[in-house]
């Protein structure tokens, strides 16, 4: 069997890839006494109940109050809460059928198959009747499903989450998610959010909540800034980006390329060898999505994104968008090439966003640093 998260937690210590961090190691045994009992309750299941459980029901009295079906690691950026969900992920074995995926991913995928599954000409009901069958192919396909990024904007995802994670909790699916929310926060101030508060009881009466709180962040080690994040916008920073993309690109005549997401264009206007080089305003200033900032992840190991500007209220939706896109690009693990008008953290001065864009700005300076990708 393979070790446990907290084990792989002890070696990495041992090793010393980790520093000590008593917050880290509290989260990371509440991971692995959910995997403890994953495994536990498969085997059980393997077993039929005796017949004095039977006659007794003493089978079904142990669900009277409802189960912990998963883990919502929250916290500040930086803390380490990918880190440990990704060692649990990995310390399942084969016998558990899991995912990790990112959030807004899993939800372009929810939307896609609502959409795929129109009951009539008027979609009248479609969501109603597509959610069951959505949940029973996600059931039949995975025992866990772990979420990192787990956040909610969108007025339409927010209706359609307590729908289906309430046939998901109800038929065993383990959740492990990461959030920069607690869950009391999440869809703050949104539309209707009355509708959303539901969902949120739920969340909390099936999971563990646990703040890492850790008064480190991990992200900011290893900086090296040259190279990768020029500012502020002039010819020499249009050089030194120039200069980056002639060498990845060896010197060689860059193509140029459209990319086609249900029905729209993003035109990539200097590609080669898997690397792309944009603008700022072509890629934050449309009115692209996760969707979009995903399809060019996944053709692309390299990204350019020049004349970035300071961003404040009246830019909101340009920051949005391009939170969006850095979420894509590191969740993926792409190189990041950018020139901006200031630093990662004078980047974004409004206050809609304000706490949303310090991940942004971590993860822009771990992109700049000898450990990443």
């Amino acid at each position: 069997m393979t070790q446990g998260p907290y084990k792989k937690y002890q070696k990495l210590l041992s090793t010393l890839e980790l520093d000590p961090d008593p917050e880290q190691e509290k989260a990371c045994k509440i991971l692995q006494d959910l995997r403890d009992k994953l495994i536990e309750e498969k085997q059980q299941k393997k077993t039929k109940p005796s017949l004095f459980q039977r006659l007794t029901g003493s089978e079904k009295k142990k669900n009277s109050k409802p189960p912990i079906k998963g883990v919502y690691l929250y916290g500040g950026v930086g803390r380490g809460k990918s880190m440990l969900m990704d060692l649990f992920f990995e310390s399942l074995p084969k016998t558990v059928k899991a995912r990790r995926v990112h959030f807004h991913e899993f939800m372009i995928e929810v939307h896609d198959y609502i959409h795929s599954r129109r009951m009539d000409e008027s979609g009248v009901g479609m969501v109603e009747q597509a959610l069951p069958s959505l949940a029973d192919l996600i059931l039949r396909q995975y025992d866990v499903l772990c979420f990192d990024e787990f956040h909610v904007t969108d007025i339409t995802d927010a209706m359609i989450l307590g729908r289906l994670f309430k046939i998901l909790f109800e038929n065993d699916l383990i959740i492990v998610a990461t959030s920069n929310w607690e869950p009391d926060r999440l869809y703050e101030g949104g539309l209707q959010r009355e509708r959303f508060l539901p969902f949120i009881d739920l969340l909390k009466s099936r999971v563990k909540t646990q703040h890492l709180d850790s008064p480190h962040d991990y992200r900011v080690l290893g900086i090296k800034i040259e190279g990768t994040y020029f500012t502020p916008l002039n010819s020499k920073a249009k050089k030194s980006a120039d200069s980056v993309f002639s060498e990845l690109t060896q010197g060689n005549m860059a193509e140029e390329m459209t990319l086609t997401v249900k029905g729209r264009e993003i035109k990539v206007k200097e590609t080669l060898k898997g690397i792309a080089r944009f603008t700022f305003a072509e890629l934050c200033e449309r009115p692209y999505g996760a969707e979009d900032y995903l399809t060019i992840t996944r053709n692309f190991h390299t990204v350019f994104i020049e004349g970035v500007p300071k961003m404040g209220y009246d830019r909101r939706n340009e920051a949005k968008r391009f939170m969006n896109l850095i979420d894509a690009l590191y969740e993926g693990r792409r190189r990041v090439i950018i020139t901006a008008q200031t630093t990662p953290e004078k980047l974004y001065s409004g206050h809609d966003h304000a706490f949303e864009f310090e991940r942004t700005v971590s993860r822009l300076i771990e992109m700049q640093s000898d450990t990443y990708p």
